[in-house]
C-alpha cells in the first residue's frame, strides 16, 4: 500500500498575475515620486508588510522601514492597488497571507541641457586709404571688408 504524498507547500502562496516582472511594471507606472521628497533628494527603499485575504487583495499595509518625506505613504498606496490569485482549492478556508515587498524610490533623471549652437564669429575690418596731391584735392579712398554673416 502506497502512503498518500503531501503537496510541498502545505498552503498556496499569493502570487502576482504576470509574476514578478509585471508587479514591477505595475509599480513603475503607477508610482508617483512625491513632490516633498524630490524637493529633499529623498531616495531609498521603502520595505512593507502586506496581509493578502483569500480574495487575493491586500487589506493591509504596515512600513517596516521607510523614507519619510511622502514616499512611506505612496508606497502604502500604490500596494493598496495590487490584485494577487490565490488558490483556495487546497484548505476551502478564509486564510491571511503575509508578505514582504521592497518599493524603491529613484530620482528621476534630469535630460541633459541642449547645447547651445555657437554663433558664428562676425569679423569687421575697416581701413582707409589717403593720398595727397601737390594740387590741394585729397582722394580718399574707403574699404569696409566683413567676413562671416
Amino acid at each position: 500500500m502506497q502512503r498518500e504524498r503531501k503537496p510541498k507547500n502545505f498552503l498556496p502562496k499569493a502570487t502576482f498575475r504576470g509574476g514578478p516582472k509585471a508587479m514591477r511594471k505595475f509599480l513603475g507606472e503607477n508610482l508617483k515620486y512625491p513632490p516633498q521628497a524630490i524637493k529633499e533628494k529623498v531616495e531609498g527603499t521603502v520595505v512593507l508588510r502586506l496581509a493578502i485575504d483569500y480574495k487575493g487583495k491586500v487589506i493591509k499595509s504596515k512600513v517596516k522601514s521607510g523614507l519619510g518625506s511622502g514616499c512611506d505613504e505612496e508606497a502604502q498606496r500604490v500596494v493598496s492597488l495590487l490584485e494577487f490569485d490565490v488558490d483556495t482549492r487546497v484548505r476551502k478556508g478564509k486564510i491571511l497571507f503575509h508578505k514582504n515587498l521592497n518599493i524603491h524610490f529613484r530620482l528621476p533623471k534630469k535630460p541633459p541641457a541642449p547645447k547651445k549652437k555657437a554663433e558664428p564669429q562676425r569679423t569687421q575690418l575697416s581701413y582707409t586709404i589717403t593720398t595727397k596731391k601737390d594740387s590741394g584735392s585729397s582722394p580718399s579712398y574707403s574699404y569696409t571688408i566683413k567676413i562671416g554673416d
